[in-house]
This record gives C-alpha cells, sequence and structure tokens, in this order.
C-alpha cells in the first residue's frame, strides 16, 4: 500500500508520524511518500521538499512566501501523479492543504482523500466546512464537538482523540535531565516555547525575553530551558546566544518532556505544547500575538471565547491567556510568578488533568483508530 501524507507543521509532522506507525503495525507492506517534518523521516519519509517552507502563519507573514508555496504546491501534484498512491493522507495545514486538494480535483485525481485534523471552522470561517466536504472523501478530528460542522454538508467524519493522550508521558524518566545539561541542583527551571514558526518566534521571541528578564530579579536562581524544533532552532539560537538569564536549547520529544517535568512553570506560544505542558503537570501560561494589522484582522473575524482547546472544552480559563493586545511581558511575567504557587499550581494541574480526558476515546489510541479509518476508506473504496 503506497500512502501519500502532506503536512506543513511540526505538530502535523508528529500526529502524522503516530498514524504512520499504526499503519505499518497494521499493513507492514506499507509505503510511504509525501512531505513532512523530522519525525515522519525517522518512520521511512524521504520528504519531497524541507516542510519549514511551509511552516508560516497570519495573513501578512504568508504573502511574500506566495510564489514559493505555489511552486511546492505544483511540485507536490506532479508528485503525487509520478507515484500514484494508493490514499492522500493531509494533515493540519488547511491553508496549504486546501489549495493542493483544489488542484488535485481539477486534474481529476480520484485518489481517496482524507484530511486529519479539522480545519477551525467553529472559531472562523464557517465556509471553509463546505470547502472540506467538496475536497475531501474524510475526516478525522481531534475534538468531540468538530463532526457536527461537516457532517451537514455530507462529508463521513470521525472523533478519533487527541495524540497527546497517548505520548506515554509517565514513562520518561527526568530524574537526571539537570545532569545532561550541566543544569544547577539549586536552579529554578523555566520552559521557554516561542512556537515552531519562523515568523512566531521573531515576533514572539522578544517579548518572552523581556518576560525572562523580569522574572530574573523575582526568582532565585532562574534557569532558563527552551525546547525547540528543527523548523526553527537557527532562529532561537542566534536570539537566544547572549542571554543574559543562563539558558540551555534543547531538541528531541522525551528531551522536551523531561524538561516539563522539571520545571517550575513554562511560557508557550498557543497551540499543541500546551496540552504536552498539561500532561506533564507543569503550570504553564500560553500568549499568541501577530504583526498589529493581523492582529487587528484577528480581532474582527476570530470568534473564539478561548483560544487554548482545555479552556474551550472545559468553558472556562484555567489555562491563563495572553493573546493578541494582551501579550505583553509585564503581564506574562506576572501571571508567571502567581504560578509559583504551589497551591494556585496544584489547582490548575487538577483542572488541566480532567480536561485532558475529553481528548480521547474510552478504548483505543487516537493513532489506532485513525489507522483503523485509513484502511476502511481504503477498502470502500477499493474492495
Amino acid at each position: 500500500m503506497k500512502v501519500y501524507f502532506v503536512t506543513g507543521e511540526p505538530s502535523g509532522d508528529l500526529l502524522a508520524s503516530s498514524l504512520m506507525k499504526a499503519l505499518k503495525a497494521k499493513t507492514p507492506n506499507v509505503e510511504f511518500y509525501g512531505v513532512g517534518g523530522e519525525t515522519m523521516k525517522s518512520h521511512g519519509l524521504e520528504s519531497l521538499f524541507n516542510m519549514a517552507e511551509l511552516t508560516v502563519m497570519g495573513f501578512f507573514e504568508v504573502v511574500p512566501r506566495l510564489p514559493l508555496i505555489l511552486k511546492r504546491i505544483k511540485q507536490t501534484v506532479a508528485d503525487i501523479e509520478k507515484v500514484v498512491p494508493d490514499v492522500i493522507i493531509t494533515v493540519d495545514s488547511w491553508g496549504f492543504v486546501s489549495v493542493l486538494l483544489s488542484r488535485l480535483k481539477k486534474k481529476g485525481i480520484t485518489i481517496p482523500k482524507v484530511h486529519y485534523v479539522a480545519p477551525q471552522v467553529w472559531a472562523w470561517k464557517k465556509g471553509r466546512a463546505k470547502n472540506v466536504a467538496k475536497l475531501t472523501d474524510r475526516l478525522m478530528t481531534l475534538l468531540p464537538h468538530e463532526p457536527k460542522y461537516f457532517e451537514k454538508y455530507g462529508l463521513k467524519c470521525d472523533f478519533v482523540g487527541h495524540p497527546v493522550v497517548e505520548n506515554r508521558i509517565d514513562e520518561i524518566d527526568a530524574g537526571n535531565f539537570r545532569e545532561r545539561y550541566n543544569i544547577p541542583s539549586n536552579a529554578c527551571i523555566l520552559s521557554v516555547l516561542p512556537g515552531s514558526r519562523n515568523s512566531e518566534v521573531k515576533i514572539l521571541i522578544p517579548v518572552f525575553k523581556e518576560a525572562i528578564d523580569i522574572l530574573s530579579t523575582k526568582i532565585n536562581n532562574l534557569f532558563v530551558v527552551i525546547p525547540t524544533v528543527e523548523t526553527v532552532i537557527a532562529e532561537v539560537n542566534k536570539a537566544f546566544k547572549n542571554s543574559a538569564v543562563p539558558c540551555r536549547i534543547i531538541t528531541g520529544r522525551n528531551e522536551r518532556y523531561a524538561a516539563f517535568k522539571q520545571s517550575i512553570a513554562a511560557i508557550a506560544a498557543s497551540g499543541t505544547v500546551s496540552l504536552e505542558l498539561a500532561s506533564c503537570k507543569t503550570p504553564h501560561i500560553i500568549a499568541y500575538t501577530f504583526n498589529p494589522l493581523t492582529n487587528f484582522l484577528a480581532d474582527i473575524f476570530v470568534d473564539v471565547k478561548y483560544a487554548n482547546l482545555i479552556n474551550m472544552l472545559c468553558d472556562k480559563e484555567i489555562i491563563p491567556e495572553f493573546t493578541l493586545d494582551k501579550c505583553r511581558a509585564d503581564l506574562i511575567a506576572n501571571k508567571i510568578l502567581e504560578l509559583t504557587d504551589s497551591e494556585t499550581a496544584r489547582k490548575m494541574i487538577a483542572e488541566t488533568t480532567a480536561g485532558l480526558q475529553k481528548l480521547r476515546l474510552p478504548d483505543i489510541l487516537p493513532s489506532e483508530k485513525a489507522a483503523e479509518i485509513v484502511i476502511e476508506e481504503l477498502t470502500h473504496i477499493n474492495p
């Protein structure tokens, strides 16, 4: 079986790699093609091009990259025609994926198409749900409330659960983390995660660094750990090269979780990492902003009460949010100081743990459920 994956985000890379592993367990003769990141490569994918070229967010951030993005779409379509896979699995990155799928449809390519991770139509551009139904054969969602938005347009849609629930974080030993990175035993570790897109880190790092400077005057022996990914490591290294506060830049999934377990708190860009921090029982805040023009548009068109998934599921701000104009160093630093209080941290951890339970099916892991659906779709199309 030939499976063609397309994703443009580090979070999608992790998600797709878990699905690849599950598919290999169920169909040992499977072959993988397409576009992915470092984790997918470790499972046997030779990416058509560097996924980092697609990792950008925000209207005014995307525009300068359009010529390259359109070139990569054309290249991907040509590669699909060459490979002739049995199924195409697109993962997240709907902006890129929707154009790709439109091109495939215009060419009359009828290969089964499964999209993994629903576009957040409940937040903005609700009309996208109809477009998703036109371009894909099946949709797999991470959140339990999402299928209803797409099923009304006749799209077969399944809630499979969120991959964070199968990370086996409890099995990761963080005991010698400090020794591995020469971090003093009395250091107060703060994890700082400024995002996985170059457009994010360029905007968020200055804010996060200013918050770190404030915290260094209020927390004794502060030590910053910055878990990062291949797509932005050069930018992160450059930004923290001459940091006044001692810091370490680390990579790798297990190392990231070990850092979280050793941290008193964390500052993170909004996204999947918040769920990972919650799974590690690490008190944290999320922060996110764009350039001023994109912030203005987001304030008008984005229609959500919360940015954080746990907050959405529980309809309550459990994880403090500092988004758009509220993404300020002083506000972030003050909230982190609050979270160093043991009772405040204990309450957050208890509530986030309860929220995470809403992200899973009772008897099957997300990747296994997703693999079953992909195989079922193939069997339906090619009995």
